[in-house]
């Protein structure tokens, strides 16, 4: 097929893409230095093929070892058919085309899992500790904690004392939370992740105002 018929003819006729961002004309020259007889003549064409592909994608010039990544787009666009030198070990199809092995994600198993696993293992930590100034002020820390994560989760209000329940559970019974009271307020929780917008400097003069009216 010369130019001209290719030129003309539709993308269904014509061989795949292997890497689509290259274009077709880098692949028409792969598969034509893939035809170059002599190997000193066909590693040329193979350079300035890849200054080319340089060319065509600036980007990759951010990642480390970019020219690597460039002959390996090389061997993938010829189907591992090109013997040329190269500057590289030669990936090889099996390993590029085998899947990747499939990851074990981490299971939570804990009841009540809308408190966080980093809440769980700094409650489990401070468990351990002995009774004190430090495991008291923990305590309240984990306690806010504790019920910012059960908002973020639920949307919606909850009692102080539950917070404190659940603590008593998660701990074993060695974290008491004394003064379940003392733990912030939902609304300041709330409105710390934007969830209620605090009253703009109008609505609190409208108020003001109101007061000063009944007064009178």
């Amino acid at each position: 097929m010369n130019y001209v018929e290719d030129s003309l003819s539709y993308n269904t006729q014509r061989p795949a893409l292997h890497i689509q961002e290259y274009g077709r004309n880098v692949q028409n020259m792969i598969e034509y230095a893939k035809t170059i007889a002599d190997r000193e003549e066909r590693n040329l064409a193979v350079q300035a093929i890849i200054d080319v592909m340089g060319q065509l994608n600036p980007h990759l010039r951010d990642i480390e070892d970019y020219k690597h990544k460039l002959w390996t787009h090389l061997f993938v666009m010829s189907n591992f058919d090109l013997d040329v030198d190269s500057p590289y070990p030669i990936p090889e199809k099996e390993k590029l085309n085998s899947r990747p092995e499939i990851m074990d994600y981490p299971k939570n198993t804990s009841k009540f899992g809308h408190f966080g696993s980093y809440a769980e293992a700094m409650i489990k930590e401070a468990s351990d500790l002995e009774d004190g100034e430090e495991k008291d002020y923990l305590i309240g820390v984990l306690g806010n904690l504790m019920k910012k994560n059960y908002l973020l989760f639920h949307t919606g209000n909850v009692e102080n004392g539950a917070i404190a329940n659940y603590m008593k559970q998660l701990s074993n019974g060695k974290l008491i939370l004394e003064s379940p009271d003392s733990l912030k307020p939902t609304r300041h929780i709330l409105r710390e992740f934007g969830l209620i917008n605090p009253p703009n400097q109008n609505q609190k003069r409208t108020k003001s105002t109101k007061t000063r009216k009944r007064k009178k």
